[in-house]
Formats: C-alpha cells, structure tokens, sequence
C-alpha cells in the first residue's frame, strides 16, 4: 500500500483513540497524522507510534490533503464536514449513524460486503457495532443455507455508551457497595448490578416500540447483506460489562443446516473465532473477546422449537471489530 495522510475526527475519544491504537497495531501505512477534535479537545495531545501529536480542531477545511479520514465523532458532526472531506478528494470512513442509510453510501463490513466500498461517492459507512459481528456469523450461514429469519437478544457493554458512561458504571457500583443510593446521570436507571433494555438511554423508543439501536440493527443487516428478504427483530440490552458485545441470536434458514455443520461452515469463514465445547465450559467470553479484532461464536445448537433453526452465542469487542478495527480494515480496502 502507498503511504497515505489519514486523519482521525474524534482523536481523543474512546473510539478515537482505538483507532489510533488499531493504525498503529496494523502498520497502515500513515505518512502523516492529523488528529481531529473539538473545541473542548484545544491543546490536547494524542501518541501515534511514540510520537506527540497535537489536536487540531476539526474545521471544514481541516481535510485538504488528506485521503483518509476516519470519523468517529457523532452523527451531527459527521453529516457536516464528512461532504467538506469528501468534496476535497478525501474518502470518509464514518462510525456514526450519520450516513449508513443513505443508499449512495456503502456500508460495510469487509468480511461480507468488500467489495461495495467500489461505489463510494467519498464517504463510507461503518455500521453499528451490534450489527457488524452478527453479520460477520450470518453471512456464512446465508451463504450455505440461506436465512430467512433472525431473532437477536443483545447483552450491551457500557463503553458502547462513551467514557462517561463507563464512569457512572463505576461510581455506582462503589456507591452500591458502600451501601449508598447510586447517582444516574447518563443512564435512565442504575446500571450497576442491573440491565437496561433500552439503547440508546435516551429518546430512543419510536412508534413501533422499538429503539433506534433495535432498528439499526434491522435496517443495516439488510443493507449489508443485500437481501431486505431476510426477516430481523431485536431488543437491545444495556449490561453492567465494560467491554465487549454479547448476543444471542436465533437464525431460521430455508435449508437445514445441523450444528455440526453450522461449526465447520463457520470454522472457514473469515473474521470468525469457533469457541463451541459447552461440556468443557468453552463459549464465547466478553472478557476474552475484549482486545481482540475477531467475532467469536459458541453455543451452536439447532432450535428444539423450529425444524430448520440455530441457536448462536456470538461476542466481540465493541470498540474494536465493532468500531475501530472495522473502519480500518475498509481503509485497507481503500
């Protein structure tokens, strides 16, 4: 790969700073950084490969020389200078919501869907990071067996909710322990020693019942997988875990596939980690997954209830494959 100059919007935020963290870990070939930020991030500095960088703030024309600029500094912010970078000759990776359903904007998971990064128009979408490991495990299975139906639980680590989340989770959980009330300022309810059953926390449920999170992932497993055949439902859990997506994942196919073969078809598929031996308690961990670029997937069984169904325990970093490590594998596409 040729030397590129890659920017990072959102530099010193928790994905920001994974996404550093990945460039650096993968060798993409940077010829120079530029970290961007807000206001509030002025003078602040980030560390790529032993270096001292200063933070820039992130203006519209901040994207003039770049080719790569990965975003990961919300949605409103992305659907104002994304068209700036993109109208500069730079190609966006953006890890917001802002333009994943937008269809003349490709988004991708690399494992499944490479190859549409070919009609970008100078922005590329990454999806949100429940929806990227599920798809990761189905894609396989729809290509052996074909799926016409996917009923997803998740179980939601609280970085997915940003550093002050993560605090909250935290002082909480002293506060519990210490036998006083906890404080909720991020979060709807305590989410020490509790689950929510609702992302995001706040303004999320639509006419339906179903939050935007749950609906994401509805609408962007279709898109990724280029078949609005498939049939999705979803509720989307918070959990009191640092790190590390879990889900389960119920998958009907038109053809019978058993758990063995389900095993080895996922056994060969890329970007995919079988740890399926529940006699030897061998299944998926968030506490493994965590640090980690690959989708793990355990608990493979065929559904009692459904004469062509699998049950699947899937997990994965969210701030990795769910985030960070995602948008720099399209950049290595790019």
């Amino acid at each position: 790969m040729s030397q590129k100059v890659v920017a990072v919007a959102g530099a010193t935020g928790m994905v920001g700073r994974q996404m550093l963290h990945v460039l650096e870990e993968r060798n993409f070939p940077v010829k120079s950084l530029k970290p961007l930020a807000s206001e509030r991030s002025k003078g602040k500095s980030v560390t790529f490969r032993g270096e001292e960088i200063p933070v820039e703030v992130m203006t519209e024309s901040s994207f003039k020389g770049v080719d790569i600029a990965l975003f990961s500094a919300g949605g409103g912010t992305s659907k104002h200078f994304a068209p700036y970078a993109a109208k500069d000759g730079c190609v966006v990776v953006d890890n917001s919501s802002a333009w994943r359903m937008d269809p003349n904007v490709p988004l991708v998971v690399p494992e499944v869907n490479g190859a549409d990064i070919a009609w970008h128009e100078g922005i590329i979408a990454n999806p949100n990071c429940s929806t990227i490991q599920m798809v990761v495990v189905l894609k396989p299975l729809h290509d052996a067996a074909t799926i016409t139906r996917v009923v997803v639980s998740t179980y939601q680590a609280v970085s997915g909710a940003g550093k002050a989340a993560v605090d909250e989770m935290y002082a909480q959980t002293r506060a519990v322990l210490a036998g006083e009330e906890p404080v909720c300022h991020i979060f709807p309810h305590p989410i020490a020693f509790n689950c929510i059953p609702q992302i995001p926390q706040s303004n999320a449920f639509g006419d339906n019942g179903y939050t935007s999170e749950e609906m994401k992932m509805v609408n962007e497993t279709k898109k990724i997988m280029g078949d609005d055949s498939i049939r999705v439902t979803a509720t989307t859990v918070r959990v009191p875990v640092h790190t590390g997506h879990s889900e389960s994942v119920n998958v009907e196919t038109v053809n019978k596939l058993t758990a063995a073969q389900a095993r080895e078809v996922l056994s060969r598929a890329p970007g995919v980690i079988v740890e399926d031996d529940p006699g030897a308690q061998v299944y998926p961990l968030a506490v493994h997954a965590a640090g980690r670029g690959e989708t793990f997937v355990g608990r493979i069984r065929e559904d009692i209830s459904h004469p062509s169904a699998l049950d699947l325990w899937i997990v994965s970093d969210n701030l990795l494959k769910g985030a960070a490590y995602n948008a720099v594998q399209i950049a290595e596409l790019l």
